[in-house]
């Protein structure tokens, strides 16, 4: 008796290997400018430039993560950036940057907003489980995670990037590599390679390219400047169900970047994502919701009873931990169907290190940074976890953050080629990361207050190393587009990365010491709280004397773990011990009231608070594993049904507004497909063939155009939510009183116009190409 899908599986499996091998033969791509072309790549002022970028863009993200959760993706932007400044330098009488120097540009600049997402979903979790947010912890968390992702993706370079072309879109770095292309100086286009000349002939030329892609740029940034940073309709409409389906909704974040990231990836990705979204918002919600309604008390991890709660509510407190176990039992599913094509790639990467010795010489752009460089990296970095005193490190937690992160790169660097970086759950694997760190603490009997923090260091490294390692395989994709040299670009994002994360740990700490409230201690624990002052660690701190309202003076800190007597936290107690402030910090603090009457504004930083919940519950034993179990098991279904589990797991994970659009994007490419399927087998044209006609097509440019123009309306929005605050907040209340579209009874419904608007413009520069080969059939 086989069991069911045992034989189909293993069908599907060598079939799949098979259509694998078959595509890496048949997708080899010339890229834009040619392997034996000479042309100037890595130049001091396009490093610098880049550097200086992926700074600002960093400090920029890490602000925008903390204050709505959210980043924005940084290589389009600095590609851009990149263009516009060495093209206005060349109207002065500078010479202007090539393709490849712009590449090298936003390589450099790309690592600032990967390496702010990993810093700010973690590291205020330190200060919720009661400790300090010191700078050199935050530092070398940040240096460790960034530079242990890049080295992690160089020998994945060539199985994922070259052997899986075709089948790994890496939507941000095609659209990324479009931009440049469109872009292109006169040398660079002079320089071109004979196949990218005839590519763009066949498209109708460089300049209606061009022209494509910028109007796909121009209406995305239209689009997503005039609907969230000026308010002019909503930007997630949403419908709740009633009774008999209580609970049961679907949402859509009509955002230009998901629907071009829908389009690149295709329908089939498109769907299994979107599938995991319908079982968590149609399926799981009113499950909870329908067992849930007849409980009276709360049933934990939920804080209140299930009959008081939404579907936000339902999927924070129960659908997140099923989520994470999906994603997590999914990516390791992932990696170890992974492990031949990534097992060839470091073989041919030891080859390289032997022919180098050899003296044999690679084309440029088969070159990477040898491996010798790489293992000596990475034990360079352990030796400095393991004797890095902030970091609460041992020999057994350095380990398992290599493990763990070769893991975890792999599989985000897996993602990102899927789903693209805007959907890619790094804050998942985070929290799959801290399930087994946890759970190996537990095992060998790691609890208590200390090991926190040694767990969270694993998380955040891990973490930070994830998100910088799916943005390197971004750039590095964009390079085997555009013909950069591997190793040119691995040694930019290094120095990049290295510069950012120097920068964002102090960024974080002032944007947290600039909302930090000292709050009497009488306010929150009027009985009073007391402590041995003899069992404290002997630190001292003065508060301000402007915020307590007069003079002021040391007073010794206590960290405060538990919630008796008055909230956890970090207080100030004088030398008896008797707690007379609570420091009530910026990120993530409760108490926006100053002593002396004035009012801050708190960062909310809510993947940081589920951190310190999964590490608190699984080291004080009070995790819900059932939950964490379901998702596992919900992969494992998946697999054994012959069904790929990792997309499917992240729309679990995810809110399904992120997976709607992306899903419409899928629908509107298959439309379009279908239209030229039957002209492109006329010509005789094989299945992978005619998939790569699709990669090439107008559509993708329009795509492509929206994904760079809602990256940079990122930009305006955080500026706007940010040091224009206050125009922000009077154009929200002027939208909620006077716009149909934006607030009141039909705002859901209206505000799907001008997405179907924009998705129309999307299947028209599609068509125009299906309608040209009507026209050549006649």
């Amino acid at each position: 008796m086989v069991a069911p899908g045992g034989a189909s599986g293993a069908r599907m499996a060598t079939s799949e290997r098979a259509a694998q091998a078959k595509a890496s033969e048949h997708q080899t791509v010339t890229p834009y400018i040619a392997p034996e072309t000479d042309l100037r790549e890595f130049t001091p002022r396009a490093l610098i430039l880049g550097a200086l970028l992926g700074m600002v863009f960093g400090a920029s993200s890490l602000y925008l993560v903390l204050k709505v959760g959210l980043t924005v993706s940084a290589s389009i932007p600095v590609a851009v950036i990149s263009i516009a400044l060495f093209r206005l330098a060349s109207k002065l009488g500078l010479r202007d940057a090539t393709i490849l120097e712009n590449n090298i540009v936003q390589t450099a600049g790309s690592a600032g907003e990967s390496i702010a997402f990993g810093v700010g979903v973690t590291m205020p979790a330190i200060m919720i489980l009661g400790f300090d947010l010191e700078i050199a912890r935050v530092m070398l968390v940040a240096v460790l995670g960034s530079l242990l992702g890049i080295l992690m993706m160089i020998p994945l370079r060539r199985a994922l990037i070259v052997a899986q072309h075709g089948r790994l879109k890496y939507p941000e770095g095609t659209a990324c590599a479009e931009v440049l292309k469109a872009g292109a100086s006169a040398e660079s286009r002079a320089a071109a390679s004979a196949a990218a000349r005839a590519e763009e002939k066949e498209r109708g030329g460089s300049s209606l390219s061009a022209h494509t892609i910028f109007t796909g740029f121009g209406i995305g940034l239209l689009y997503k400047t005039a609907m969230v940073a000026l308010k002019g309709w909503k930007d997630i409409p949403e419908k709740v169900f009633g009774r008999p389906y209580q609970a049961g909704s679907v949402s859509a974040e009509i955002s230009p970047e998901l629907l071009g990231v829908g389009y690149i990836i295709g329908p089939k990705i498109a769907a299994t994502m979107c599938a995991g979204g319908v079982l968590a918002y149609l399926v799981l919600i009113p499950l909870i919701k329908f067992f849930g309604e007849a409980i009276p008390g709360p049933l934990a991890p939920g804080g209140i009873p299930i009959r008081e709660m939404g579907p936000s509510q339902i999927r924070s407190a129960y659908i997140l931990y099923i989520g994470a176990g999906a994603v997590a039992a999914g990516g390791i599913i992932s990696l170890l169907r992974s492990l031949p094509i990534i097992v060839h790639g470091l073989r041919e990467g030891l080859r390289d290190v032997g022919a180098a010795r050899g003296g044999s010489l690679r084309l440029r752009t088969e070159n990477d940074l040898p491996m010798r460089f790489v293992f000596a990296g990475i034990a360079v970095l352990i030796a400095a976890i393991v004797l890095a005193r902030p970091l609460h490190m041992n020999l057994l937690g350095a380990v398992l953050i290599v493990a763990f992160g070769f893991l975890f790169v792999t599989v985000s660097s897996r993602l990102t080629g899927e789903i693209g970086s805007s959907s890619n759950p790094i804050s998942g694997m985070t929290v799959a990361t801290l399930l087994l760190t946890c759970l190996i603490f537990l095992i060998v009997g790691w609890t208590g207050g200390p090991y926190y923090v040694t767990a969270l260091s694993v998380g955040a490294i891990v973490c930070i190393a994830a998100s910088n390692g799916g943005a390197t395989s971004q750039d590095l994709k964009t390079g085997f587009l555009v013909g950069g040299t591997p190793r040119l670009q691995q040694i930019a994002i290094l120095f990049g990365a290295l510069l950012s994360a120097l920068v964002v740990g102090p960024v974080l700490m002032r944007l947290n010491d600039a909302a930090t409230t000292y709050v009497p201690a009488a306010e929150v624990a009027p009985a009073g709280l007391q402590v041995d002052p003899a069992g404290l660690p002997g630190g001292r701190e003065r508060p301000p004397a402007a915020q307590i309202g007069g003079a002021t003076r040391d007073f010794l800190v206590w960290h405060k773990t538990d919630a008796v007597g008055g909230p956890a936290g970090r207080y100030l107690v004088d030398e008896s011990g008797r707690a007379v402030w609570l420091v009530d910090p910026g990120i993530n603090g409760a108490y926006a009231k100053r002593a002396d009457g004035s009012e801050v504004r708190k960062f909310d930083a809510p993947k940081a608070t589920l951190m310190s919940y999964i590490i608190k519950g699984i080291l004080d034993r009070r995790l819900p594993w059932a939950l964490v179990l379901f998702g596992v098991m919900i992969s494992i279904v998946l697999e054994l049904a012959g069904i790929p589990s990792l997309a499917f797991a992240v729309g679990v994970y995810l809110p399904l507004s992120s997976s709607s659009p992306i899903l419409i994007g899928g629908a509107a490419r298959w439309l379009v497909d279908r239209g030229r399927r039957r002209e492109l087998e006329a010509r005789g044209l094989s299945d992978e063939q005619v998939a790569a006609e699709g990669d090439k097509s107008p559509g993708v440019l329009m795509a492509s155009g929206y994904i760079a123009g809602g990256a940079i309306a990122g930009i305006v929005i955080a500026f706007m939510a940010g040091v224009l605050e206050p125009v922000d907040s009077v154009l929200s209340k002027w939208s909620t009183a006077h716009n149909p579209f934006f607030a009141g009874p039909h705002a859901d419904l209206l505000s799907l116009l001008p997405f179907a608007a924009m998705t129309l413009l999307l299947l028209l520069a599609g068509w125009e190409l299906v309608l040209s080969d009507k026209k050549r059939r006649a």
